[in-house]
């Protein structure tokens, strides 16, 4: 079984990355994931990151939420 997570694109992340989804490596704490996505795509967070919804399976979350940093992106979630 995989132990990564995978990140769907949707409008101007898609556009911004060339990519339709990408796999990381997990466990990640959810409030980590725009630094991640920061360091692969330069630049994302103020181009799209800033104001972007995210989904974890289906239920939108709030990065900025301080339950992120305790909150783990665990294998086979999908963002």
């Amino acid at each position: 079984m995989s132990e990564d997570f995978t990140v769907l694109y949707f409008a101007s992340a898609s556009s911004y990355t060339g990519r339709d989804s990408d796999s990381f490596s997990a466990p990640v704490a959810l409030s980590d994931l725009f630094s991640l996505l920061e360091s692969k795509y330069p630049g994302i967070g103020a181009s799209v990151l800033e104001s972007c919804l995210v989904t974890l399976n289906l239920d939108y979350v709030d990065v900025a939420d301080a339950d992120a940093a305790t909150h783990m992106l665990k294998a086979g979630d999908r963002k």
